[in-house]
């Protein structure tokens, strides 16, 4: 492999690692449902059986309506409000796991019963049920990004009111390398945030993001800075200087670069992240000898940062 051919994948690889990272903070601090408004519209099965689901439902007993929901399967297999709340109940239990391989399992079953609930007359265009669907396709991971995309797309076509439905579709089109989709949905989570208690400073940052991976870095520049301005958390204020001296850096404005990275340095964020942003200043200044310097100060701070080993094995 020639060195501009090294330096072209080591770049889409970088890229893809930081759109990694940005997935893996933002799932974290991405709302839980508190309970999904399933029991509303037509119910089929009995009286009874509907007021006990609905009654543990509304008291947050999630365990007990998915096996309420399963047991009464086994003779109702294709009843579209068990399926339904069989599948809500499991995407509720999934997200309170701690143990990845036990939310997966549970992010199954709930796409198991909701897609047979989509076979149903009443489930085949029932935005409640893409809705979470989109979701549940959102932590099976990035190979399913698309269908995560398909159904969360179809639920706001259907004027289904999911507050966090831009925020997933940003993050889901940015995983498919969709990023001016990504910006638009991003876009539209920032008007509704805005209108309430204003923006948060990972949402800035997600809308820039996309931005520099559109080669966009002037127009992801205001958002870098408004998160700087605004934000208190010393990881995202160093996230976000750090980000910005990259758009310095590839602009030519080298001191001013600098100035970000050595602001991080200074305020106690000597971090890989940070000596490997002051590496590839130096690199961009054509000074080997500090860059590969800094780059090994980067991978002695953590061993696992695979940018400064992509580094230094060129």
């Amino acid at each position: 492999m020639c060195a501009r051919d090294s330096r072209l994948d080591y770049k889409a690889r970088s890229r893809r690692l930081r759109i990694g990272r940005l997935v893996l903070v933002a799932v974290v601090l991405l709302s839980i449902l508190g309970g999904i408004l399933i029991f509303s519209g037509k119910r089929s099965g009995s009286a009874h059986e509907t007021r006990d689901l609905v009654q543990l439902w509304k008291a947050g007993s999630y365990p007990q309506v998915f096996q309420a929901s399963e047991k009464e399967l086994e003779n109702k297999p294709m009843d579209f409000f068990l399926l339904m709340a069989h599948g809500f109940a499991a995407y509720q239990i999934a997200l309170a796991q701690i143990n990845s391989a036990d939310r997966l399992s549970y992010i199954d079953r709930s796409i198991w019963a909701l897609r047979k609930a989509q076979l149903t007359k009443q489930g085949a265009n029932d935005a409640r049920v893409k809705y979470v669907l989109g979701r549940a396709y959102f932590y099976k991971g990035p190979s399913y990004a698309n269908l995560c995309i398909q159904y969360l797309e179809e639920a706001r076509a259907a004027r289904y009111v999911g507050e966090d439905i831009p925020e997933f579709l940003g993050l889901a089109y940015a995983q498919v390398q969709d990023y001016r989709s990504s910006v638009e949905a991003f876009s539209r989570a920032l008007e509704n945030e805005e209108s309430g208690a204003g923006a948060s400073d990972l949402l800035l940052l997600a809308i820039a993001r996309s931005y520099i991976e559109l080669r966009e870095g002037e127009t992801a520049r205001p958002y870098i800075v408004r998160a700087i301005e605004n934000s208190h958390d010393f990881d995202t204020v160093s996230n976000a200087r750090l980000m910005l001296a990259g758009i310095l850096r590839e602009s030519g404005a080298f001191s001013e670069a600098e100035a970000q990275i050595m602001a991080v340095l200074n305020e106690g964020g000597d971090t890989a992240e940070a000596r490997f942003a002051l590496g590839e200043l130096f690199s961009a200044l054509h000074d080997n000898y500090r860059a590969r310097a800094e780059w090994r100060k980067a991978s002695r701070l953590d061993p696992n940062f695979a940018p400064a080993r992509e580094r230094l094995s060129t």
